[in-house]
């Protein structure tokens, strides 16, 4: 597998751009046979090429193939196929319910494709990120450019050597390179939507060009996402599915116990043989983000329980806890992205709770409780993404379920139907018959009949609802 990403020329993206506009305006996507035929083909582009997926993926970040096979390969085609299965019902047509004021128009809302939409994936998951909003822009009836992340070059050249094999070569195409290369050509920016998933500086710079062309932007941000653990809760168990989302998402948690040895312990278990040599943990994505990670560890004034090695030209960095870390400290001045898991110390849950809501808005809150109370207080009393109670991770894959940010974390969803819909123009159709002039609705024209016009205005009122929503709790106002 190359390491070498072959970059798409500048000068040749706004021709790449105008031919997906040609094919579009063609009109074969609103085929939905063609949609299904489309998406049986994305989904064998990735049966059929598992192995090749695997050795690009531990090229690029030294992943283990067993990791790559649950999340990126049995991720990315649960997720096709969940578009395939249900693309004729999301695509149909909706009418309006019946309504005794309006019938007459037949209102009804038609689900069409937004046109071309820019997909810009980011290196942590290359195939899962860049393949299943691909999926769900397809199945909406969309032509798509793809770009994704070079720091991922196997990746990104294995893309670029599939789609057009197994795609519709004037439908969907990628576009490489590294992102002060691609953005300098202004059409990279005129489509009809843009998918960005990365990190809040890219995806400011992006929305600030997206505006002057008025393209709308959809944006999954991540950002640091806290974890709150119940004293009482199985901490054997959450210890290890907080050690395996530390070292797959690279998020930053906050813990409400005090006490650390069971994550020490989880982590033994996790890694019973030195996870530098046992093939079990993957590397850092480059030597820049290596330095990165050692400068936050550095700079910390919090203590380090265990781990702390770092091993810039093997891109290795040894999962790490560090304890009594504060609000202020280096470990939390951004999204970590590497095995590097702070502890924040607090008295009670409403400290946690507070410390939450004084940060930005995270992509997801996990929280491991057995208790229902404890966790619909941390969850009805946060504001992020997405939400988890006793796992990490597996909510990104859950059936018809939305995956996307909130806040300083992203708007917008990127899997599942809720995905659909962020593809898919909402467009209200309606049909009034001539009879209808031989109905009140004939008072509104002009010159005006008063005692007509009179009728129309009561008929259109709507019937009052109770003042303060019938609820005595509200008091007089």
């Amino acid at each position: 597998m190359t390491d070498t990403l072959r970059y798409t020329p500048v000068e040749d993206i706004p021709k790449i751009r105008h031919e997906l506009g040609l094919a579009f305006n063609s009109g074969r996507t609103r085929s939905i046979a063609y949609r299904k035929q489309q998406l049986s083909r994305l989904f064998y582009l990735v049966e059929d090429n598992q192995e090749r997926i695997r050795q690009a993926i531990f090229s690029d970040l030294g992943r283990p193939r067993h990791e790559v096979d649950f999340l990126e390969i049995s991720g990315t085609l649960l997720e096709i196929r969940d578009a395939y299965d249900n693309v004729e019902k999301w695509a149909a047509p909706q009418k309006s319910p019946f309504s005794l004021l309006w019938f007459t128009l037949s209102p009804a809302t038609r689900k069409e494709p937004k046109g071309v939409v820019l997909i810009i994936s980011p290196f942590n998951y290359p195939y899962f990120l860049t393949l299943t909003p691909l999926a769900v822009a397809i199945a909406a009836g969309n032509a798509a450019m793809l770009k994704p992340s070079e720091l991922c070059p196997a990746s990104a050249s294995l893309l670029a050597e599939l789609i057009p094999k197994y795609l519709d070569p004037e439908l969907v195409r990628v576009v490489n390179g590294g992102m002060p290369e691609t953005t300098k050509a202004p059409t990279f920016y005129l489509n009809d939507l843009l998918l960005y998933t990365g990190n809040n500086r890219v995806a400011q710079i992006i929305c600030t060009a997206a505006a002057k062309h008025l393209t709308p932007v959809t944006l999954e941000l991540g950002g640091k996402s806290p974890c709150v653990v119940d004293p009482k809760c199985n901490v054997k168990i959450a210890a290890k599915r907080i050690w395996s989302a530390c070292v797959q998402t690279t998020s930053s948690f906050r813990s409400h116990s005090k006490t650390n040895s069971w994550k020490l312990d989880a982590y033994n278990e996790l890694h019973p043989t030195d996870p530098k040599t046992s093939g079990m943990l993957g590397r850092i994505v480059n030597e820049r983000h290596v330095e990165r990670l050692q400068n936050l560890l550095d700079n910390t004034k919090g203590t380090i329980v265990f781990g702390g090695e770092i091993d810039k030209e093997a891109r290795y960095v040894a999962p790490t806890l560090i304890r009594d870390v504060k609000a202020d400290d280096s470990l939390m001045s951004e999204e970590i992205f590497g095995p590097l898991l702070p502890v924040v110390p607090v008295k009670d849950l409403d400290e946690a709770i507070t410390f939450i809501n004084s940060v930005d808005e995270a992509l997801s809150v996990y929280v491991f409780t057995s208790d229902s109370k404890f966790k619909n207080k941390v969850i009805d009393n946060t504001r992020s993404g997405t939400a988890a109670a006793n796992d990490t991770i597996l909510h990104v894959m859950a059936n018809d379920a939305p995956f996307g940010g909130y806040g300083a974390s992203g708007y917008g969803y990127s899997t599942g139907k809720a995905a659909f819909d962020e593809f898919t123009h909402f467009r209200c159709t309606v049909d009034n018959p001539n009879w209808v002039e031989y109905t009140p609705m004939s008072a509104r024209y002009t010159p005006y009949n008063l005692a007509s016009l009179k009728r129309l205005t009561a008929f259109l009122h709507p019937r009052l609802p109770p003042r303060n929503g019938g609820s005595s709790s509200m008091g007089k106002v």
